[in-house]
């Protein structure tokens, strides 16, 4: 996205939210090798079920942030028009 897609505090904050995703998966990956028993599955499943709940509201927050920075920087409402159809067709894309 160009154009100053997300404010530098944005993408703080979104990066930190990723390396707990990360943490998480690096997690479920310790579970899975030290799984032995059929309850070790409930483990990972549902770890691996709140480390995909953290992506997807990593991918809410990414948009939801270049809503609010790309319409706000537009030079007039034809363009925050445009910006904002393009973030709606992301969303129809990626969600």
């Amino acid at each position: 996205m160009a154009g100053g897609a997300l404010s530098a505090e944005q993408k703080k904050d979104l990066m930190h939210r990723l390396a707990r995703v990360e943490g998480q998966l690096r997690g479920v990956q310790k579970l899975i090798a030290l799984a032995e028993t059929p309850s070790d599955c409930d483990a990972v499943a549902q770890q691996m079920s709140a480390a995909r709940k953290a992506l997807d509201r990593s991918f809410v927050q990414l948009l939801a942030g270049a809503i609010v920075t790309q319409t706000g920087n537009a030079g007039d409402l034809p363009d925050a028009q445009a910006r904002a159809a393009h973030l709606a067709a992301m969303l129809d894309k990626f969600a």
